[in-house]
């Protein structure tokens, strides 16, 4: 099957799955809604209201507010825009790191494969989230040493995808046809090896997303996120938490909202591989 044909099915399949309407959409309002703050909060999320504290969800404070009377709502708003921020900051990062440290690995092989590789492997090696806080402690917890520490965390990512399909790439007859009548290696790598890293980076891009924003959550939780009183997803639920027996509001939609964005991003992750899959271009 022809690029533009198997791009074609593709596209029919993401179009046909309901997976991308539901989660695109809840996507697009989540996205317009943290874009749009400014108008869509009907309250600033920092203002405090001492006898609105722990108030419940009424016309003035739709999803009610927390304990120091701030409204719930227009928190989560503004909070969103910090965890697209980072989530997608730190994606496009590791995309674009990883795939050219992957691509190069594998198209040069010997001890420059080595080294980059061994590299990808030792980052591998610590749990993620672990390694996040180590790195965190030290480098600080302003929004862009945020973004670039979980950037170079889910690199590896990328770049194990990148490296296995280039592997695979460069041994394809027109590969070595390019090489045989003397293409230089950069033409090579853009016109023959990248687009077939193309498709497998993006949907390991749409998986990573939720995770992304997951892990900032978590490390905004335990007070390693953006300093206050930036309003982050996973700090409005840690310095509601204790207040929860009074007002369950204050820990059930900071985490509502956190589940539906991962949720979302991972199952559109999974219609996008879908979608993507070769062994599926012949079907229908």
């Amino acid at each position: 099957m022809t690029g533009p044909a198997r791009g074609h099915g593709a596209g029919s399949r993401l179009a046909s799955d309901p997976r991308v309407w539901t989660c695109g959409g809840a996507l697009v309002l989540i996205v317009a809604g943290a874009l749009l703050a400014p108008w869509v909060a009907p309250h600033s999320p920092n203002v405090m209201s001492v006898p609105d504290r722990l108030a419940p969800p009424s016309r003035t404070f739709p999803l009610g507010t927390d304990e120091f009377g701030r409204d719930i709502l227009s928190r989560l708003v503004y909070g969103a825009r910090i965890s697209l921020t980072v989530g997608c900051s730190a994606v496009l990062i590791a995309a674009a790191g990883g795939t050219l440290i992957g691509t190069v690995a594998g198209y040069a092989s010997g001890l420059t494969e080595q080294v980059l590789m061994r590299f990808v492997d030792g980052v591998l090696a610590f749990p993620a989230f672990m390694l996040a806080i180590f790195v965190v402690v030290f480098v600080g917890t302003q929004l862009p040493d945020l973004i670039v520490t979980i950037g170079v965390l889910y690199l590896p990512r990328f770049a194990r995808v990148a490296h296995g399909m280039t592997l695979a790439t460069k041994r394809l007859d027109y590969v070595e046809a390019a090489r045989a009548v003397g293409a230089p290696d950069p033409r090579i790598l853009r016109r023959a090896i990248l687009p077939s890293v193309a498709a497998p980076t993006i949907v390991q891009m749409s998986l990573a997303l939720g995770d992304a924003i997951l892990l900032e959550s978590g490390l905004s939780f335990l007070g390693l996120g953006p300093p206050p009183p930036t309003p982050t997803w996973g700090r409005i639920i840690a310095e509601s938490a204790r207040f929860m027996e009074r007002s369950a509001y204050v820990v059930i939609w900071p985490s509502l909202a956190i589940a539906v964005t991962v949720l979302a991003f991972n199952l559109l992750g999974d219609a996008v591989r879908d979608a993507l899959d070769p062994r599926l271009a012949g079907e229908g």
